[in-house]
């Protein structure tokens, strides 16, 4: 069963569907949320390489702390408004029994941040980037790479099924992100009532079989079914045999090539992010 699950939130990054998806995991699962707010430090926002007399850098130092402290308390009141709307009891420390959240703050860069609270988290939840307007690939792309474990990556918007986590597909083409991503998740399958392995072409050379995978699932009282399927683009057609099953996420593995490299000329992991309407559990 999942325990903690890590939420981070910096300025106006936190979106309620992103808490919202937690809660419903929480619940299933009986964990503690943790809420880390990313809070940056005066300091780093006084412009670099411009030299200024004295009183202006106190000036502006004594306004960037009036913003933090305005926007760590609007985040309170939204965390205990939005705790309260997920029926989920604030405590410092898990119940065991009930979902719990818990807000924390630190001080520096998100990166930073997310690396020192999610490495043993069991699950990291963040919003689903937009590229458009350059927001939210940090979050995303420091909780696959710094950290080395699972992150949910929640579509924007729309409402959160009761039902998440119920029925759950895995993308399987035996590579090593899908290994990791199959032995990151496996509270997550168990905790599941059906789960549906998705299984394009060939898979990779000399790579486990997706019926050798049935059996590894088998081995821990899991059963799934098995699809395979062909498609240009393995990535879009996961997403389309998720939603075509009514299933309500998605696991696979992510950025088998290099983050850059997809980003720059695509790729199955970044055809997911970028396209995606539905929860999906990534893990490098």
């Amino acid at each position: 069963m999942l325990a903690r699950i890590l939420v981070p939130v910096w300025g106006e990054g936190m979106g309620d569907a992103v808490l919202e998806h937690a809660a419903q995991l929480a619940h299933r699962h009986n964990a503690h949320i943790v809420v880390a707010h990313c809070r940056a430090r005066p300091e780093d926002m006084m412009p670099h390489g411009i030299p200024l007399p004295g009183f202006v850098r106190d000036a502006i130092l004594k306004q960037a702390s009036q913003m933090a402290d305005h926007e760590e308390n609007s985040l309170r009141d939204r965390l205990h408004a939005a705790a309260m709307a997920f029926d989920l009891r604030e405590a410092d420390r898990p119940a065991g029994d009930v979902a719990t959240v818990q807000f924390v703050e630190e001080h520096g860069r998100l990166p930073d941040m997310i690396k020192h609270n999610g490495r043993l988290a069991d699950l990291i939840v963040v919003a689903k980037p937009d590229r458009d307007r350059n927001l939210g690939q940090n979050a995303l792309k420091s909780g696959l790479f710094q950290t080395g474990r699972p992150v949910l990556m929640c579509p924007p918007a729309g409402e959160v099924p009761q039902t998440l986590g119920r029925h759950v597909t895995v993308g399987w083409n035996g590579s090593i992100e899908a290994s990791r991503a199959v032995a990151l998740t496996l509270d997550l399958v168990a905790a599941a009532e059906k789960v549906t392995v998705l299984a394009a072409g060939t898979g990779k050379p000399h790579g486990a079989t997706p019926e050798d995978l049935l059996e590894y699932y088998r081995l821990r009282g899991i059963t799934a079914d098995l699809i395979r399927f062909e498609a240009r683009n393995p990535g879009l057609a996961l997403l389309e045999r998720t939603m075509e099953l009514g299933a309500g996420m998605l696991i696979m593995g992510a950025y088998g090539q290099s983050h850059e490299r997809e980003t720059l000329f695509g790729g199955n992991t970044q055809s997911v992010v970028d396209k995606a309407e539905i929860p999906v559990v990534l893990a490098h």
